[in-house]
């Protein structure tokens, strides 16, 4: 029965520990004196990282920014066909705002536009989400709202909320699909 129960006491260490994300990444634990390495967080890998279309700003962002910085690992279109650029048109310590453009100098023109990328820190007075409500990764509730078309087409639009912060992607005439793919990739690590 005691071999019973320290096997359990390993093992629920064990679970604590791999559970765990505000800890260092190894976990050591001495077992007969003897040093053992029982769990250990995987690195940080490329997949993890935002797409490189956000590398040149992100010192930028990092710098300025207040709120957890979330940015997309996926970009529809970004296959190599058109390069496609970041451009920050608002960096505070509460909000930022980013231009995903097909030339590096855009300025949110039709021709050039392929979507947007924010966020900003919820306060009273910002207002309750509308459109319609998706399910995005980690049981988070995304609100979708379809684009329209008159002598150009604006952004189709998904926002959700997460710890205390309000992010937006928006895409030019884009899909639900695409939009959830995106936020997707921008709240698993």
């Amino acid at each position: 029965m005691i071999f019973g129960l320290k096997s359990l006491t390993n093992l629920s260490i064990l679970l604590i520990l791999v559970g765990s994300n505000n800890f260092h990444p190894s976990a050591i634990a001495k077992t007969n004196n003897q040093p053992q390495l029982l769990a250990q967080r995987p690195a940080r890998t490329a997949n993890s990282q935002p797409h490189k279309v956000f590398q040149p700003i992100l010192p930028k962002l990092k710098q300025k920014s207040q709120i957890k910085i979330l940015l997309p690992k996926y970009i529809p279109e970004s296959d190599g066909t058109n390069p496609i650029y970041a451009i920050v048109e608002t960096s505070t310590p509460k909000k930022y705002e980013i231009l995903l453009g097909f030339s590096p100098d855009c300025t949110g023109g039709t021709a050039c536009r392929l979507g947007v990328v924010s966020a900003e820190a919820v306060t009273r007075s910002t207002p309750r989400l509308t459109g319609k409500r998706v399910a995005l990764a980690k049981g988070i509730a995304g609100y979708f709202v379809d684009f329209r078309c008159g002598a150009n087409c604006s952004d189709a639009t998904l926002t959700w909320r997460q710890q205390g912060v309000q992010y937006s992607f928006g895409l030019k005439a884009g899909d639900r699909n695409s939009l959830i793919k995106m936020a997707n990739s921008a709240i698993n690590p």
